[in-house]
């Protein structure tokens, strides 16, 4: 663990809201990736990292340091997207912004329509994934999480993980196909 965070970590369980404000502002921007990955909009998004920090505040007492602040901080924002996911499947609500917005630096206007065509393409496929393997997914291929912090991420197994990442990308892979085909 990075020696900032253990020195922040620290005063943040003794209830210091500027040693939390710094743990935040250095690790909200791959909080908030996550988020917008695995809801497919900003606005959603938004929403669940404001409730990932609450929650992470609230239970400041109860980070014990066995995984890296960064993982546990994921896994908070994994489960409340999770539950949003949820959610939202039994109340559909108009969707806030696509996920194209997130490319950092200036991308050409090829680059934007090619990347919204792709995104196009690509989220309804994600759609059609579980749950768990569309957050498998997303930390492997989005995020460039190991196996291991996969599963310590969601909470399950090294297995299920690994079983869960292997599941998605082989119904992406059918999805993507039939498109490919019709197109």
């Amino acid at each position: 663990m990075d020696a900032g965070d253990e020195l922040a970590i620290g005063k943040a369980r003794r209830g210091d809201r500027d040693a939390f404000q710094f743990l935040v502002e250095r690790h909200s921007s791959a909080v908030f990736r996550l988020a917008c990955r695995m809801t497919g909009n900003t606005i959603d998004a938004e929403d669940i990292v404001q409730e990932t920090l609450l929650k992470a505040w609230k239970q400041m007492g109860r980070f014990d340091g066995r995984a890296a602040f960064g993982t546990w901080l994921h896994r908070i924002c994994a489960n409340c997207a999770l539950d949003h996911i949820r959610a939202r499947r039994t109340k559909p609500e108009a969707a806030g912004d696509p996920i194209p917005h997130l490319a950092h630096g200036g991308p050409s206007p090829e680059r934007l329509a090619q990347s919204s065509e792709i995104t196009g393409i690509l989220l309804p496929a994600l759609e059609e994934l579980t749950e768990m393997e569309r957050a498998a997914f997303i930390l492997r291929h989005y995020e460039g999480m190991p196996i291991l912090e996969i599963s310590r991420t969601l909470g399950v197994e090294i297995g299920a993980a690994k079983h869960s990442v292997f599941r998605a990308v082989r119904k992406l892979r059918r999805s993507l196909a039939a498109v490919s085909k019709s197109s």
